[in-house]
């Protein structure tokens, strides 16, 4: 039996672009070169933030602002009006552990042609559970093996387990249980809302298959302008809208205040971004994301993801602003694959000219905490250079009466750094396991439970 939820949300206008801001941001090229990290407490014109009041009115909407700018794009505005319709409840799901249940959400002002599915488990034995938000890479059937399970309409990529032409089969039902572990999420005593990243935006370069177009400026044509948001920044905007749900849909079975985001890889990156733009999430655990994401752009790590790199392969992710930190490169046409890498990634120094970098991302979720998870053998996403970010980030939440991470933290492996900053590495590689699982849930133990 279908039931129909519809709700009218007041306009979030996130985004202080409209405010003033980026007519007065200067071109990459005429931005001042700061081999270091940026100073997160100093404004762009140089003055100092020494107070809470001038954080919350003056440098946090000129971070968001520049991200957008120069990195993301611009955050699409939140609909005003969406409904929610569920498709199926199961309510002895898992053994009778957990309810299943999967919502529709259809967008309507405006109106967008493509819906949003998000599956929701959420344990019996817990009354308002907290909430782990999380965006999928090959759609919600891949989590458990259920038949009521939609199944993704457009493109999939071939790489993921079932896909054909670029399209979802039933052969993938059920082949990423093992990444997302719901049995554990359930018996530890939290709900998992998941959402399929395709359902926003498809992971390739077409920027007119998602929600992008639908935001464009009066009169644009469809090709995106340079601070149009990338996939990231749209992905972001589909992790809002599950906290929508949450917050509607869902406010009479979860708890909307105890919300934590996690993603992993590219998905790491998003559920980071998504955290430091919308203050109802409540823990933020971007796991091995790497650079664009909780790894420093400042890097000259030959290991290391680069922003170079970053932009060549994947140029859909972020906005046209963002290309220009760092020097094109050229790459003959009988490069060895070998070759090719060394060659896109180098360091530029263009990428010094950034007015940020991550610690500032990081700095927007104050006081909130954040929790970077990391792989011993995973060094394209830097995780040493990860917890530099951490401590950078710490004088936020000083600032902000709240203690972030200790100055002489290091990495030890397998021990949890649960302090509001927080920080994890394991054995292993880049990969999303039942271990990292435990960590999360270990961590939000701490932040979402007492």
């Amino acid at each position: 039996m279908l039931r129909t939820f519809a709700i009218s949300a007041g306009i979030f206008m996130l985004t202080l672009l409209s405010g003033g801001f980026a007519a007065d941001f200067p071109s990459p090229d005429q931005l001042p070169a700061r081999p270091e990290l940026p100073d997160p407490l100093t404004m762009l014109d140089g003055t100092k933030v020494t107070t809470k009041a001038q954080w919350e009115t003056q440098r946090k909407p000129e971070l968001k602002a520049l991200f957008q700018h120069y990195m993301y794009g611009r955050l699409p505005p939140t609909p005003t009006k969406q409904s929610y319709t569920e498709l199926f409840r199961d309510e002895k799901a898992l053994g009778g552990k957990a309810t299943l249940v999967e919502v529709r959400i259809t967008f309507e002002q405006p109106s967008l042609s493509q819906p949003l599915y998000v599956l929701l488990a959420i344990p019996n034995h817990v009354k308002k559970p907290p909430v782990f938000v999380g965006m999928n890479f090959c759609g919600n059937h891949t989590l458990l093996e259920d038949s009521r399970i939609h199944l993704p309409e457009g493109w999939c990529r071939n790489t993921c387990p079932g896909v054909v032409n670029d399209r979802a089969t039933e052969k993938g039902r059920g082949a990423q249980k093992d990444t997302w572990n719901i049995d554990l999420i359930i018996d530890r005593g939290y709900a998992l809302a998941n959402f399929y990243c395709g359902d926003v935006d498809s992971d390739n370069t077409d920027m007119t298959d998602g929600i992008g177009p639908a935001f464009y400026k009066p009169g644009q044509t469809t090709a995106a302008a340079a601070d149009d948001a990338g996939t990231i920044m749209l992905w972001a905007w589909g992790f809002h809208r599950v906290v929508d749900l949450v917050e509607q849909y869902g406010k009479d079975t979860l708890d909307s205040k105890r919300i934590a985001v996690v993603g992993h890889s590219r998905n790491g990156k998003t559920a980071l971004l998504a955290g430091a733009f919308d203050e109802r999430i409540a823990v933020v655990i971007p796991l091995q994301s790497g650079c664009g994401g909780a790894a420093p752009s400042r890097n000259t790590d030959t290991r290391a993801e680069q922003v170079r790199q970053i932009n060549t392969s994947f140029p859909h992710w972020f906005n046209g602003s963002f290309k220009k930190f760092a020097d094109p490169v050229e790459i003959p046409a009988n490069a060895s694959p070998a070759k090719r890498r060394e060659l896109t990634n180098q360091f530029s120094e263009k990428t010094h000219r950034l007015p940020f970098d991550q610690h500032c991302l990081v700095a927007l979720c104050a006081p909130r905490p954040v929790l970077f998870p990391n792989a011993e053998e995973d060094l394209w996403a830097n995780p040493s250079g990860q917890l530099e970010i951490l401590k950078a980030a710490a004088p936020v939440y000083k600032l902000l009466g709240a203690e972030g991470i200790a100055p002489d933290a290091t990495a030890e492996m397998n021990k949890l750094t649960d302090s509001r900053l927080g920080y994890f590495i394991r054995p292993g590689s880049h990969a999303m396991t039942r271990a990292d699982w435990e960590v999360f849930a270990n961590y939000c133990d701490k932040w979402l439970k007492k």
